[in-house]
Order: C-alpha cells, then sequence, then structure tokens
C-alpha cells in the first residue's frame, strides 16, 4: 500500500513536467510567409519555425526594408540565386557581395533540411575563416537546381522553401552573367513578411507541414 502511495506521488509530482514539455512541442498555429518581389514575379517563401534566430532576423531586416532595392547579384543557373547585399543598392558603397548588416548569426542546421530545389538558405564565409559556419546577417539564396545543391548539405543554415514561384526563381537563374556570375541587368527586389495561420498557408499553397 505504501508503495503504491509513492507512486502515486511521483506521479502527481511528473504529471506538470510532462504536461509543460508536451504544450512546449505543440507546433505554432501561425509561421511567417514573405514575399520577393521581382520585375519577373513574385517568389513566396515559408520561414521555418525551427531555424527561429535567422526567421525573425529575416523578419526584422524586412520590417526595416532592408531588402527593398538591393539585387540578385550572384546568378548561377542549375545552381542557385543569391541576393541581399546592401552594397547591391543604388548609389551604395562597397565592392557588391561582401556587404551585410554588421553581424552574423549563429548556425541553425537542422539535420531534416537537405538543399533541395526551392530552399532557402543563409549564405556565409569559408570554412576557413568561418569554421562555426555563423551564416551572413543579410545575404541569402535559393537552390535552384533540380538535382538540388547537395554538397552543401550540412554546411549552411537552410531556413525556409518556397512556396509559391519557382518559375521566377529559374527565371532570374537564366539572365545572361558576367564571368562571376553577375546579372547583366540589375534584378531589383523588394520583400514584405505576414504571419499567417498555418492551416491558411496549407490551403493557399497545397503546403503540407511536417
Amino acid at each position: 500500500m505504501k508503495k503504491v502511495f509513492v507512486i502515486s506521488i511521483l506521479t502527481l509530482l511528473l504529471f506538470p513536467i510532462l504536461s509543460s514539455n508536451a504544450f512546449s512541442a505543440k507546433p505554432p498555429k501561425k509561421s511567417y510567409v514573405a514575399k520577393v518581389y521581382t520585375k519577373f514575379g513574385t517568389i513566396h517563401l515559408l520561414l521555418y519555425d525551427e531555424t527561429p534566430l535567422h526567421r525573425d532576423n529575416f523578419v526584422k531586416l524586412i520590417n526595416e526594408q532592408f531588402y527593398d532595392s538591393t539585387t540578385f547579384h550572384r546568378v548561377l543557373i542549375d545552381f542557385m540565386i543569391q541576393g541581399g547585399d546592401p552594397n547591391s543598392k543604388l548609389d551604395a558603397e562597397g565592392k557588391i557581395g561582401t556587404g551585410g548588416p554588421g553581424y552574423t548569426i549563429d548556425a541553425e542546421i537542422v539535420d531534416n533540411y537537405k538543399h533541395n530545389r526551392g530552399k532557402l538558405a543563409a549564405a556565409r564565409l569559408g570554412d576557413k575563416v568561418n569554421p562555426d559556419k555563423k551564416s551572413s546577417g543579410s545575404q541569402f539564396y535559393i537552390v535552384q537546381s533540380d538535382k538540388g545543391a547537395h554538397h552543401l548539405d550540412g554546411g549552411y543554415t537552410i531556413f525556409g522553401t518556397v512556396l509559391k514561384g519557382l518559375n521566377v526563381v529559374d527565371e532570374i537563374a537564366e539572365q545572361q552573367v558576367d564571368g562571376i556570375g553577375k546579372p547583366k541587368n540589375d534584378i531589383r527586389m523588394s520583400i514584405t513578411v505576414s504571419k499567417i495561420k498555418r492551416k491558411k498557408i496549407t490551403k493557399i499553397y497545397d503546403f503540407a507541414f511536417d
């Protein structure tokens, strides 16, 4: 009888902890969707809640209009399109491809996220100078290749995916570029972001959350 009583007490003590863990594991009811506007059309991006540092930083910069008038400054067909450098703005100073907001972001590499077509990831400096794989504070890329870019898996933080507009990604990737992948004609962007109910995202984009 005493053993039963002790077990009952332990169960009562553990129940709030278990309940709290179960509650915290519940997925959010809303997620962020960013829209990248270009002259070729709009790219709709879901920002992953599993990479909160990158998600929140991207949302912050968008709301500050940081990306408006920046370009996709590096475009490589059958690979990816890259943008988000403030040095690419009109009348901005500094070498294009080297700019940022003045900080980096700690890596949030999720094993389940692979560099499949349409994935949104953060650019960064190479391993020799950046062994911790910290991300650029603003530069990002979208995988364009049908085969993906799996040689980058595990090395860069993937923090979102294209919900709609892969045709726009393709059109950008098909533009004429110089020897280092810079488009001969500027491809400028502006970005907005909204927090939307997941059920609505599923309905609008026919997207299934994990």
